[in-house]
């Protein structure tokens, strides 16, 4: 059924799960990492390519899709599946993370929040209801509820109207989404690092009845470790019956620690955008392209990789692509870095089954130690 969750595995020693979320596009297998499509595509990638990397579930943004083509001409289309061409699950973020990346274009007013698009000047209203409604127009299997993300470091008073907002916002969201339909909505916990303020948010919102629970306004100013500290008080609070997701996050790093918190679901800009700008996720590190040590190296990036660029490209290969300008380098590294993303989830996921978790952390955490 529609929005089951079950938990198929525990590790003993943290708090790491593998489950399954079902939704109307199939079971989504966690932890799972999400590749972001914010405008309805993984930059980089044609459909196919995505098929073949195999995502359990992909993120486009709502409030990009309000802005262009918009939601009608989507709906009008049969919905951003077909839309995309992707037939497996996606989740949209609500646009509330474009309160905080957004912040010199958008005001609040008594309902909801007003941005001036960044394509054209126009303005945008966006409201709970009219956020959950157009998720349901696109024919989303995820939705977020509309939040208040602050900026970090923040007063602890901006972050108290950031928890009581979401709050009253994610009420009315879920009042103009019932559960039972074939759209599932997740509420989103803010409180900074506070503590008792994050209590509180995952207090409010777990009596609505959400379908999943996301951790908010994490990796948007504090030190990485602060982060870590946080995720791993923060997680418990939510219902564990529930799917949890930690939005916008983040490094190999990163998503072991998540993990060993109990969180389930991720998304990250990062494998994409560094596969633009000339980096490479590798099981030994980052791999930076326009570095001179590449320049003759005939082996892959990563050999311990089986991804298509790993198996036929060599490493000074993609260097002169990349120093080139030519476009195919932008392909090449965007299809490895998802799949050494996906893959770690997978091989997470294993673990966890197969009681190894903490081999998989320790061997993660040795990379990044090294400057991974």
């Amino acid at each position: 059924m529609i929005g089951t969750f079950t938990i198929v595995a525990r590790d003993r020693a943290t708090q790491a799960r593998a489950s399954e979320l079902v939704t109307a596009h199939g079971a989504v297998r966690c932890p799972a990492f999400m590749p972001v499509g914010t405008a309805g595509s993984v930059k980089g990638l044609a459909p196919w390519e995505l098929e073949r990397l195999a995502p359990e579930m992909v993120l486009a943004n709502t409030y990009h899709l309000l802005l262009r083509p918009g939601v009608e001409l989507i709906e009008h289309l049969g919905g951003l599946h077909r839309f995309m061409a992707w037939d497996g699950p996606i989740l949209t973020d609500s646009g509330g993370f474009q309160i905080f990346s957004l912040a010199e274009r958008r005001r609040y007013d008594d309902g909801g929040v007003v941005f001036r698009s960044h394509i054209d000047g126009d303005e945008l209203r966006l409201t709970p209801e009219g956020c959950v409604d157009a998720q349901r127009r696109l024919g989303t299997d995820v939705a977020m509820a509309l939040d208040v993300c602050p900026a970090l470091p923040a007063s602890r008073a901006e972050l108290e109207q950031a928890v009581v907002t979401t709050s009253r916002w994610a009420s009315r969201c879920r009042a103009a989404l019932p559960a039972g339909g074939e759209t599932l909505l997740f509420g989103i916990v803010q409180g900074g690092l506070e503590p008792d303020l994050r209590r509180r948010s995952a207090e409010e919102l777990a009596p609505l009845g959400f379908d999943g629970h996301a951790l908010g306004g994490f990796s948007v100013g504090e030190p990485p470790e602060a982060m870590w500290e946080a995720v791993g008080w923060a997680a418990p609070l939510l219902p564990a019956d529930r799917p949890r997701y930690l939005m916008g996050v983040g490094t190999p790093r990163d998503l072991v620690e998540a993990v060993a918190a109990g969180c389930d679901l991720f998304d990250c800009v990062m494998p994409t955008r560094n596969a633009r700008n000339g980096l490479l996720h590798t099981s030994r590190g980052p791999v930076v392209l326009k570095n001179a040590r590449w320049k003759r190296s005939e082996e892959p990036a990563d050999p311990a990789c089986d991804c298509p660029t790993c198996r036929r490209c060599s490493v000074a290969y993609l260097r002169h692509l990349y120093l080139a300008h030519e476009a195919a380098v932008v392909v090449l590294a965007t299809v490895h870095n998802l799949h050494f993303f996906l893959s770690l989830m997978r091989r997470v996921r294993w673990a966890i089954m197969s009681g190894r978790f903490a081999e998989i952390r320790e061997e993660v955490l040795a990379v990044g130690a090294a400057g991974g």
